[in-house]
């Protein structure tokens, strides 16, 4: 992994905040490779650097990427002042502290990725690494050639003009307008701003790829890691992760979840009744009888 400032290697460890470990830092506790450290602009490698605080070694965090089907009504925050759910509440059970790639609105639903790795972050989201972004989304209105074909020229916003789009439309049903679109800028709100410009408001909005990642067979509110395919084709395409690795660790987090019990059916209740009756009567039922192997003998005639 590349160099990362001092303080932030600290604080993603979970020893301070980051103005916390920056006082760490000037006040003479941090070692690196068995050098003193007091400057805030020093640099180390969490991987290769031995990093010291108060004589404890500091190891460096396993870093975690997955993608999240997202509900709708989900803020993409870690917290919400308004107690609504957060998508923190839906990766609980990983023992990092993950963060949202980018943001979905509260009311749209679909591919999230999270990850505790800023670079990672941080390239897809930077506006020269031209991401792609695919959504399905119905308007309200019988869109017609001429807006659609706006649409994938740029629309006219009040920040300026937005790249042009890929836009298939899917379909009409009834006075609605579904579209398959791809977009590759990261503006708020910028689809259903798109639409409110042209006068076909957004009704529904979900998010189908990321980056190329889908969360295909991912039912809303579950997640799953990065394979190690999709690593090496973000790394290809992006240049992250900086190491591509398998996750088995998160698998293991996906197979913990009890199996559904099957209820018994009406037959094999009364079976298991009877033969918890004659258990304790010491009598054996006729399911007993059956597994036992006995056949029955018939009487001879005269």
């Amino acid at each position: 992994m590349a160099q990362e400032r001092l303080q932030k290697i600290l604080a993603r460890a979970g020893l301070a905040s980051r103005r916390g470990a920056e006082s760490l830092i000037t006040s003479g506790r941090v070692r690196v490779n068995g050098k003193l450290v007091t400057e805030l602009g020093a640099k180390a490698d969490s991987y290769r650097d031995r990093i010291v605080v108060d004589g404890n070694r500091i190891e460096a965090e396993k870093l975690v990427y997955l993608v999240l089907n997202k509900p709708r009504g989900c803020v993409s925050t870690l917290s919400d002042p308004q107690g609504r759910p957060t998508v923190a509440d839906l990766v609980k059970d990983v023992p990092q502290r993950l963060f949202p790639v980018g943001r979905l609105d509260f009311a749209t639903s679909g591919v999230l990725l999270m990850t505790n790795d800023g670079k990672f972050s941080n390239a897809l989201l930077h506006p020269s690494s031209n991401v792609p972004k695919t959504y399905v989304l119905k308007c309200a209105g019988v869109m017609p050639p001429e807006v659609i074909d706006a649409w994938r020229e740029g629309v006219e916003l009040d920040d300026g003009k937005t790249l042009p789009a890929e836009v298939v439309r899917l379909r009409y049903e009834g006075d609605k307008t579904w579209l398959r679109v791809t977009v590759r800028e990261g503006r708020n709100h910028l689809l259903r701003r798109m639409g409110e410009a042209t006068g076909f408001h957004v009704m529904r909005l979900s998010r189908l790829e990321f980056a190329g990642i889908d969360a295909e067979h991912l039912k809303p509110g579950v997640w799953r890691p990065l394979s190690v395919d999709e690593q090496r084709k973000l790394k290809k395409t992006h240049g992250v992760p900086s190491r591509v690795r398998a996750q088995q660790g998160l698998f293991g987090l996906l197979k913990r979840k009890k199996p559904v019990r099957q209820r018994p059916t009406r037959g094999k209740r009364a079976a298991a009744s009877a033969d918890q009756e004659s258990t304790e009567t010491g009598d054996k039922s006729p399911s007993h009888r059956r597994r036992s192997g006995k056949a029955k003998t018939r009487r001879k005639p005269r």
